[in-house]
């Protein structure tokens, strides 16, 4: 059985979707009116950014608690579930390229085009619905919200 804290897979789990949700607001937008505003290409990236390190940070709470190896880098911490079970190939390559994405945004922020930003928002945000179903079937969970509501309890602003 895998082993993890309800609360903090709740709270994370809580945050890639708040971010998720925002992503898919903006995702709404026209191209031209979406790249022609910095404040929804701006948020557009902190909310990638927000979402991906959530699920980077849901595996390396479940490595970290299961004891399984000490992953080389945060991409590699997808291939420790994978290699304990978790996630199948394509997932793995699919949550890689997230990380790689998440590296541009935070450390070659010049580099990212607005443009890919735009058809990352129209085409890949399925990735993060993937994943959480994935985690959810390697946790052992019901549906991601029982779990998120069955931890949070009382707190309902935290979803």
């Amino acid at each position: 059985m895998i082993q993890f804290n309800p609360d903090k897979i709740a709270r994370l789990i809580s945050e890639l979707r708040k971010a998720v949700q925002n992503l898919r607001r903006l995702r709404s937008n026209e191209k031209h009116s979406f790249l022609n505003d910095p404040d929804k290409i701006g948020s557009a990236k902190y909310h990638f950014i927000v979402a991906i390190e959530s699920a980077i940070d849901i595996c390396s709470h479940i490595v970290s608690r299961n004891r399984f190896r000490v992953p080389e880098d945060y991409a590699d911490t997808f291939r420790v579930i994978h290699e304990n079970g978790g996630f199948d190939a394509q997932l793995v390559l699919t949550l890689r390229e997230m990380t790689k994405f998440r590296n541009r945004l935070v450390h070659l922020y010049w580099e990212v085009d607005d443009e890919q930003i735009y058809d990352i928002l129209q085409t890949r945000l399925g990735d993060f619905d993937r994943f959480l179903e994935r985690v959810s079937v390697f946790l052992g969970l019901g549906r991601m919200n029982d779990i998120v509501t069955d931890a949070i309890g009382e707190h309902p602003e935290m979803i």
